[in-house]
């Protein structure tokens, strides 16, 4: 097959724009994938590459090592998994074939050495992604959707304005200092398919994934802590205030912070509790458990703090605790995977597809069901949550190892 450099050469510069449709990405994989492609046409998209300003270092790296894989046509490579703010490249072969898997904006793509294409399947009743949303009862039970809400202030409450901004954050402001000091029960939930963002009367920033709730006290002020009650997940900038430390609780352990930025996981469908630390220190401390008799067991990998037998840890930076049943580990943590939902991404990285299905499904707002004959399989890739449903299923059903049926808003998956 005759290659076209000029043509191969306008379709990549397109790519690096993002303006090349999803069908002229496939051409050019298809183009620069073939077993004797021209060495010449490479350099050319190297130099095309070395001169184009408006992509960024990551971005470029793996380009320089895309092409290296090309030329090299006596490398072997079992699974190499690129880690990446965007995109995920993956260069798979299984025998002799080679394959490239990239993730673009509208999907995945794949390609191999003998210029064949995988075709998605298309889904004729799609779902569209999430959206800002969430529900605020306030101590006299009275419930606000603040998706429905209008912008400006909502409530009062024991001294403070509770307002909802044009950016969608719920903002809790002191007016009258001598009432603040009531603690008032407020909580604020998000169904399936809703995210929000709220500050605190402290000031603290917590953003609440799907499926999740947080119950505060007003006043955050109980016996001298800030003590909030968390379902589900959510991620938190803590205001530094050493007189009165912040404690998160959730589903048996408790998180005690001064000052910092963590991420806790705690779904009530899911095995495990996850606290990921970025900035600063957190303490977690486990709660009795009422069904177990005897004592939990702590342990740590990765370089965690955790002693055997202990009911509590401090985390360092980069790390994550894991609490299951009564086991405690502390693991290095994948940061960028931990909170890629708040930064508006799904990201995984050799994720079982359960486990990825239980957060599309909260997300999406879909019941998921499993055929008889399903095996589970492993998977590595990102892409953005405020793509539709079926974009992430072309993604995981272009690697052959699962197919999907949508039935309205139920997903059936398929070996």
């Amino acid at each position: 097959m005759n290659t076209d450099p000029s043509r191969v050469k306008s379709l990549f510069r397109k790519h690096l724009e993002g303006t090349a449709s999803p069908e002229e990405v496939r051409e050019l994989f298809s183009l620069i994938g073939q077993d004797k492609i021209d060495e010449e046409i490479l350099s050319s998209l190297d130099s095309e590459l070395s001169e184009t300003d408006s992509l960024n270092p990551y971005d470029k790296e793996r380009w320089d090592l895309i092409f290296d894989k090309i030329k090299d046509d006596s490398a072997v490579i079992e699974e190499d998994v690129i880690p990446v703010k965007k995109r995920t490249y993956s260069f798979l072969r299984t025998g002799i074939a080679a394959a490239i898997v990239l993730v673009v904006g509208a999907g995945v793509l794949l390609y191999n050495q003998s210029n064949k294409v995988v075709q998605t399947m298309v889904y004729v009743n799609d779902v569209a992604p999430g959206s800002s949303g969430a529900t605020l009862t306030l101590a006299s039970g009275e419930r606000i959707a603040l998706s429905d809400a209008v912008n400006g202030e909502l409530a009062k409450e024991a001294g403070l304005s509770i307002s909802k901004t044009a950016d969608g954050q719920l903002v809790y402001e002191v007016k009258d200092q001598a009432k603040a000091g009531e603690n008032k029960i407020n909580t604020l939930s998000t169904a399936k398919g809703e995210t929000y963002r709220v500050r605190l009367p402290d000031g603290s920033l917590v953003w609440l994934n799907a499926a999740s709730s947080l119950t505060y006290a007003t006043s955050l002020n109980e016996h001298g802590e800030r003590r909030v009650t968390l379902s589900g997940e959510a991620y938190f900038e803590i205001f530094k205030d050493k007189k009165h430390p912040f404690i998160v609780e959730s589903k048996g352990q408790e998180v005690e912070v001064l000052g910092t930025h963590f991420n806790v996981n705690a779904y009530g469908d899911e095995a495990s509790i996850k606290t990921t630390l970025l900035e600063g220190s957190v303490q977690i401390t486990l709660l009795p458990l009422s069904t177990s008799g005897g004592k939990r067991d702590v342990r740590q990998r990765g370089g965690g703090g955790a002693e055997k037998g202990n009911w509590n840890t401090i985390l360092k930076p980069n790390q994550q605790a894991v609490v299951n049943g009564d086991k405690l580990d502390v693991f290095t943590a994948n940061i960028e995977q931990t909170i890629a939902w708040k930064n508006g991404s799904f990201a995984f990285h050799k994720q079982s597809l359960k486990d990825i299905m239980r957060n599309l499904a909260r997300w999406y707002d879909v019941e998921v069901v499993y055929d008889p004959g399903f095996k589970d399989a492993l998977f590595t890739g990102s892409v953005s949550r405020f793509k539709s449903m079926s974009t992430i299923l072309h993604i995981l059903e272009i690697t052959g190892k699962v197919h999907f049926k949508v039935e309205g808003r139920k997903v059936i998956v398929m070996e």
